[in-house]
């Protein structure tokens, strides 16, 4: 296993001498030995006809002994050049695989235009066929590796080549507009600049995007020239800008059920609690198992890691959220052991329970045999208030009782000064003492509450704006006072547009009360007794969503704001509250 890189130094007037040469040459074979060099095949810059007479280029190991062998294909844009170790993939070597390191299209040595997920589907099955072909391949493909890598994979598995067999996609992104490019329909611009631009060449921008003041540039207007403004025009964001609604733009690579259907292989899912792209993996979780009928095996692993941590398999801390050694798995051995079943097939089946998820402060997992995890039920903690929630030291409350007829409150929205957002486990104290966010917080809890689940946030709402967003969070509450934000999420977004669906924008009708579901997505968690649950409501999380500017004209074009004046009803008719399952009761 390589740990690292081992330099030998042979000084410049070395004396050429048949000893010390046998002795140079014992050293080298030694340390070759050591590092697992001599124990494979090398081919680098492999070029692999696609379809269209483009060629992708592919770096190529192969264990050193004769024979065929499965292979495990990972696909990136990302310079494949510097996957091998950070994938640890002389592990796979060293388990018997041959491993294809490849960049796609547009990307790295690889020819054509990188062109976002649109081509992977195709570009995939061409790749895996193509291995299929080699002498040094036994005709069984499986794929791996973690966010793009893994999207790419469910793209491939979706065109149905004959010789793959298995895919093991982590933190794969793929709700497009309720995770990437948009979010409940509001625009992912901190992502979509930053990652566009890193991907705008041949090889990774990072560096020259350091050099670029994206807090200032977020800040400009239209949209549609940020990225001129960047230095760096890009077709991508363009297409985009343009395409607000799921259109046949984007239905190019939107699963449906029909889609769903055609994956006839196994797969190993692993997401985290914290990681960004937990509703893209968790979007695929689900439409596998609306599947019915006899299926391939699926499996899912869901620890409390971070989109980097899904891949480790995990850290001890994270902000401040601090998790035990049990929360730390051996995700690559897990992998293997998976490739071992469905590539080697040796044996009749993988003894692994289908799901596997990790509950964070009674810091056990739980097993089971789908997710959601069956005996979790939901409970609803209904907005309460005297009409003066208004920031932390307001009078917001969450309760297990419906309310009565109680006020609603009231906020100002103003675009142009967006409540920051912040990343998850951080404390938000700082973002509660402002006017335009409503602080909803529950008694101390006399018991430990575990949460395990899909949590939705209904707001029965009203603007007096042709369009806005509503935004929630979910916080912990400590006793020392510190409000912990839960999830994988910044905030959960709803554009008021986009509420009968991402098809087609329906513009609001200025003050009337309307209902609205803000997903928080998946959460585990354990609010502990003496600690808080809080709920934030407020119509901005900047600049992880762009600022509604509440005109209803095209978003990438528009040049105006507007200040919108919001209302929240909490009231027996219209009880605005949070849906949380609760995990099931531990069994002895």
């Amino acid at each position: 296993m390589i740990a690292g890189r081992t330099e030998t130094r042979i000084p410049a007037r070395w004396p050429v001498r048949f000893g010390t040469v046998v002795a140079l040459a014992a050293a080298l074979t030694l340390a070759l030995a050591t590092t697992g060099l001599a124990q494979r095949v090398s081919r680098f810059g492999v070029m692999i006809p696609m379809r269209d007479r483009v060629r992708l280029a592919a770096n190529i190991w192969t264990p050193s002994a004769a024979g065929r062998f499965p292979t495990i294909l990972i696909r990136t844009p990302y310079d494949k050049t510097a996957q091998f170790r950070r994938y640890r993939l002389d592990n796979y070597l060293a388990a018997g695989y041959a491993v294809v390191l490849q960049d796609t299209r547009g990307r790295g040595d690889s020819e054509g235009e990188f062109d976002f997920y649109f081509p992977e589907g195709k570009d995939g099955y061409d790749t895996i066929e193509w291995i299929a072909r080699q002498p040094w391949s036994n005709g069984r493909v499986g794929m791996d590796g973690g966010s793009y890598l893994g999207t790419v994979q469910w793209l491939a598995a979706r065109e149905q080549p004959p010789h793959l067999a298995c895919i093991a996609p982590t933190a794969s992104s793929g709700r497009l507009f309720d995770e990437i490019p948009f979010l409940g329909g509001a625009f992912r611009l901190d992502w979509a600049l930053p990652w566009l631009f890193g991907v705008s060449g041949r090889v990774v921008q990072s560096e020259l995007g350091a050099l670029i003041p994206w807090d200032s540039l977020v800040q400009q207007r239209p949209l549609a020239r940020l990225d001129t403004l960047m230095g760096r025009p890009l077709r991508l964001y363009q297409e985009m800008l343009a395409h607000p609604t799921l259109d046949q733009y984007w239905r190019r690579i939107h699963f449906t059920d029909a889609d769903f259907a055609r994956i006839r292989v196994p797969s190993l899912t692993v997401t985290g609690w914290l990681d960004g792209d937990q509703p893209g993996a968790l979007w695929y979780w689900d439409g596998l198992s609306r599947r019915g009928g006899d299926v391939p095996p699926h499996y899912l692993i869901i620890g409390p890691w971070t989109h980097a941590g899904t891949y480790q398999g995990g850290v001890r801390k994270v902000g401040e959220m601090q998790f035990d050694s049990t929360s730390v798995l051996p995700i690559q051995r897990i992998r293997i052991e998976f490739f071992d079943w469905c590539l080697k097939q040796a044996t009749p089946s993988w003894e692994a329970p289908p799901v596997r998820v990790y509950v964070p402060g009674t810091n056990r997992w739980v097993t089971a045999d789908r997710y959601p995890v069956p005996g979790t039920t939901v409970r609803d903690l209904f907005l309460a208030s005297g009409g003066a929630a208004n920031t932390a030291a307001g009078d917001g409350r969450l309760t297990w009782e419906p309310p009565g007829n109680l006020p609603p409150d009231r906020f100002i929205h103003d675009p142009r000064r967006p409540v920051p957002s912040q990343d998850a486990t951080t404390d938000h104290r700082n973002i509660e003492g402002r006017s335009d966010v409503l602080v909803y917080s529950s008694d101390p809890l006399a018991e430990p509450l575990e949460v395990l689940g899909r949590i939705f946030v209904t707001l029965w709402a009203a603007t007096d704006a042709v369009d806005t967003d509503f935004t929630a969070k979910l916080l912990d509450v400590h006793p020392d006072g510190r409000a912990v934000l839960i999830g994988s999420q910044a905030a959960g977004v709803r554009r008021a547009s986009y509420r009968k669906g991402p098809e087609r924008l329906v513009p609001l009708e200025p003050n009337a009360v309307e209902e609205y579901s803000v997903e928080l997505f998946d959460i585990g968690h354990t609010f502990q007794p003496g600690h808080r649950i809080r709920l934030e409501v407020a119509s901005s999380a900047a600049p992880y969503i762009n600022p509604n500017p509440g005109t209803g004209r095209p978003f990438g074009t528009d040049t105006t704001f507007v200040t919108a004046r919001q209302t929240v009803w909490h009231d027996r008719t219209r009880p605005s509250r949070v849906h949380l399952p609760i995990a099931p009761p531990r069994t002895p």
